[in-house]
């Protein structure tokens, strides 16, 4: 199976590699060549612009920051892609965008497939990210290989959408933990703990949580880096609103934390990272959250 590959920052350039570590043939391409370079090195082969990789490729594969890059790159590959290719879209995209977007694909007789992950970067590099997929069994069922090489844990949440709406509810609760990650943290400061014991004080206990496992870390080195910027979860945190309205469910706490990311761009702007939603309430309080021993980066 030869895959293309079309975006190649934080997550999809981790995502080629691990198609290239398993074999599988990739040609890439991204509007900055320099971050294709580890990837030839690793093998796979360059194209100077979407339309020529839909030409090379059986299959195409894209992760891309916005919908609106989506689908001015499918309007590239619609027109090259080889008859009854596939489209596996990575990129965090809305339900109402994939079905649209699925039908303009459809109506080149290609059909699309939503892959949206979750887990973050580092677990994208090592291959270990979690895979959430949409679309057609059969589709499925095909690129299931390629699907356990980029991630350890895949999952067929059903017909196209069902993988948006479930990627939303993920990011929706990562972000919620993370506003009271950084409580818990304020109030153990505060109270004079050792923060670095009181961290692993409560990874060992029942208010754990995946974030508070990493990007509480990150917060309590400073550098707040989880290659994940403000802009981005507000995106998301859009999308988590919009199908509160539409199913009928009150998000009370998605609502509170969307204010405090809207707080946090005001503050530190869009580009800044996601965990200094934290860094707020130290700014506020005038008081740091540090410890010893902790990763600037996960790995």
């Amino acid at each position: 199976m030869h895959y293309g590959y079309i975006g190649l920052g934080n997550l999809g350039a981790n995502c080629a590699a691990c198609l290239l570590r398993a074999g599988f043939s990739v040609t890439v391409t991204d509007i900055d060549k320099s971050a294709a370079e580890p990837l030839l090195a690793l093998g796979a082969s360059w194209a100077d612009d979407p339309a020529i990789v839909a030409r090379q490729v059986d299959h195409i594969i894209t992760c891309l920051p916005s919908p609106a890059i989506s689908e001015h790159v499918l309007d590239a590959i619609l027109p090259a892609a080889k008859v009854d290719a596939h489209w596996i879209e990575m990129s965090t995209v809305s339900r109402d965008d994939v079905h649209r977007l699925s039908a303009k694909a459809a109506s080149h007789n290609i059909r699309m497939m939503e892959l949206p992950v979750t887990g973050g970067v580092h677990l994208a590099a090592q291959g270990k990210i979690t895979m959430l997929a949409g679309g057609d069994k059969d589709m499925f069922d095909l690129h299931l290989p390629a699907l356990q090489a980029m991630g350890d844990q895949v999952f067929h949440m059903g017909p196209l959408g069902s993988a948006s709406i479930i990627k939303v509810i993920t990011n929706m609760l990562a972000f919620i933990h993370l506003k009271a990650c950084g409580e818990a943290l304020m109030l153990a400061r505060r109270g004079g703990l050792d923060l670095g014991q009181a961290w692993h004080a409560i990874k060992a206990s029942s208010g754990n949580s995946f974030v508070h496992e990493t990007e509480g870390a990150l917060v309590l080195n400073g550098s707040y880096d989880v290659a994940f910027n403000i802009d981005l979860a507000l995106k998301d945190l859009g999308f988590a609103m919009d199908f509160g309205q539409e199913f009928e469910v009150p998000l009370d706490l998605a609502a509170a934390t969307q204010q405090t990311y809207r707080a946090a761009r005001a503050a530190y702007g869009g580009d800044a990272q996601s965990p200094m939603i934290v860094k707020l309430l130290e700014d506020l309080l005038q008081t740091d959250l540090r410890a010893d021993g902790f990763p600037a980066r996960l790995e």
